[in-house]
């Protein structure tokens, strides 16, 4: 079960702690941005505690942060119509204001902790915050990143004028073919013929490295192509000779073996013809004799028949045969499979050629992808000024709000964790990470859960989430709590969503309410 230490509390919006470092684990439905838009409402208005922030918030100082341009627009919609409507409700006349019960509006609940006297002032700071929407920085993480490599070059090291470019593709496949030329070009013609079973071209060895460039600093240094070849083929040739090794006195033992049990009618000669084992056994032969040939030329069939549970399917008279040959091959494929392989050495070293190469043409051509936005920002931050510049963008962004924060990757969040401090948790900040960790388990949609898990294991005791469901039936919420309620609680398993272990569970079933629905 979870454990205190990692005590979730029910968010109220009108009391949530607007400084330091916080976490919302907000379920669909359960009116996450809602939330957010009545946060910034109440950061515009300074609305609770006092607070350390050094200048008042307007839209431009508010970073809110969330991960597609679709979603931007639409948060910044909200805000605005967020802010117009709470300026509304603070024009209201003090004697026409209808009494409510408390939880029952938030706007009216927000403004009655307001003396009459300060609605007029309130409402003009809410109306001036929803004309200047325009300007607030409401943006995803890579805009916001070129926003601070721009405005920041000299105190990130950058460039102060650099091209984003969306499509990199024709500079990345030039440089591959430089590759190509400088290293495998040259090869003598036996690597070359080995080099071509992988890739037939620059465009092919693209192909493989896209995926891998990013991460090269994970990869291990290579030799370069040629030294790399020599060597495993050297290596390949030896555990080949020494798989054969055996094979010359084995195949004719198989073919006596066979040829005797025929003759014997001990097996069904429908279902294994001899012009059929013959061929077989020549093609291990013509393996045999060949020292660089890698694979017999077998077909699926014959690899499964020439074992000891392939000729015991067939055996009708005696008890099946047992040889040293049978159970070789059928471990034979295995063996061939896990030779030695330049492939993976030449992956690598590719890679870190090629990325090392991309890098110092990006910067003679004063480009940056959307990738390198992330990761030039991480370095300038980790850097020997990266101090400084986090203490300008804390000045900048005083408060952050980070939307679907479960789609956080390491490096957006090393960024977040270097501005903020995240475990620090400074008063004189705000830094809010929102999201949902259920969806942060599917790796498939690009999430990782690794880092949602780091955020929650640095706010203990801050932690907070939106326990309404409004989208759904009552129905349809009682039948969901009551399914992960089954797997929360049973003594044995990982728990709900398979996390639960021996130090606690760091993704735990919170049971949801419902707003309800006409609808059935």
């Amino acid at each position: 079960m979870t454990p205190p230490s990692a005590h979730v509390e029910a968010l109220d919006p009108l009391c949530f702690p607007l400084h330091g470092s916080r976490l919302i684990e907000a379920s669909a439905g359960t009116g996450k941005t809602f939330t957010i838009a009545a946060l910034y409402v109440r950061l515009v208005l300074g609305h609770g505690e006092e607070y350390a922030y050094t200048r008042a918030l307007t839209p431009p100082g508010i970073l809110v942060v969330t991960f597609t341009e679709a979603a931007t627009q639409e948060l910044r919609d909200r805000i605005r119509t967020r802010l117009t409507e709470a300026a509304r409700a603070f024009r209201a006349e003090p004697a026409n204001v209808t009494s409510r019960r408390a939880g029952e509006d938030l706007l009216h609940d927000l403004r009655a902790g307001y003396p009459p006297e300060q609605w007029p002032a309130a409402s003009r700071k809410l109306q001036l915050a929803a004309e200047w929407m325009d300007e607030a920085a409401v943006s995803t993480i890579h805009s916001w990143c070129l926003r601070m490599l721009r405005q920041h070059a000299f105190d990130s090291g950058s460039l102060f004028t650099q091209t984003l470019e969306t499509d990199q593709d024709e500079l990345l496949a030039e440089v591959v073919r430089d590759y190509w030329r400088t290293f495998l070009v040259p090869l003598e013609a036996e690597a070359v013929t080995e080099v071509l079973l992988w890739w037939q071209g620059p465009e092919d060895l693209q192909k493989s490295l896209k995926d891998l460039i990013p991460h090269t600093a994970l990869l291990a240094v290579a030799a370069a192509p040629a030294a790399t070849l020599r060597i495993l083929r050297e290596k390949k040739q030896q555990q080949l000779a020494a798989l054969k090794a055996s094979w010359p006195v084995w195949v004719e033992a198989l073919q006596s073996l066979l040829d005797k049990a025929r003759d014997g009618k001990q097996f069904n000669g429908q279902k294994l013809k001899k012009n059929h084992y013959d061929n077989w056994l020549q093609r291990l032969r013509d393996w045999i004799s060949d020292p660089p040939c890698e694979r017999p030329d077998l077909s699926d069939k014959a690899w499964a028949r020439l074992t000891p549970a392939g000729l015991a399917e067939i055996w009708t008279k005696g008890s099946p045969p047992s040889h040293p040959a049978l159970t070789a091959i059928k471990n034979l494929q295995a063996a061939l499979d896990n030779l030695p392989s330049a492939h993976t050495d030449l992956l690598r070293h590719a890679a870190r050629w090629v990325a090392e190469r991309f890098a110092a043409e990006q910067i003679r051509h004063a480009q940056m992808g959307f990738n390198d936005i992330l990761t030039r920002l991480d370095t300038a931050l980790q850097g020997p000024n990266g101090q400084n510049l986090a203490s300008i963008i804390r000045r900048q962004f005083p408060v952050a709000l980070i939307d679907e924060f479960q789609d956080t990757d390491p490096v957006q969040y090393r960024i977040f964790d270097a501005v903020y401090g995240v475990e620090k948790n400074d008063p004189e900040t705000a830094l809010i990470l929102i999201g949902d960790p259920k969806q942060a388990i599917y790796a498939f949609r690009g999430a990782d859960i690794h880092t949602y898990l780091a955020a929650r294991r640095a706010c203990p005791g801050r932690l907070y989430t939106l326990k309404k469901n409004f989208r759904s039936t009552t129905a349809m919420v009682a039948a969901t709590n009551r399914c992960f309620e089954v797997a929360e609680t049973r003594e044995t398993g990982a728990g709900a969503f398979l996390f639960r272990g021996t130090g606690g569970n760091p993704v735990p079933f919170i049971e949801a309410s419902a707003q309800g629905r006409q609808e059935d």
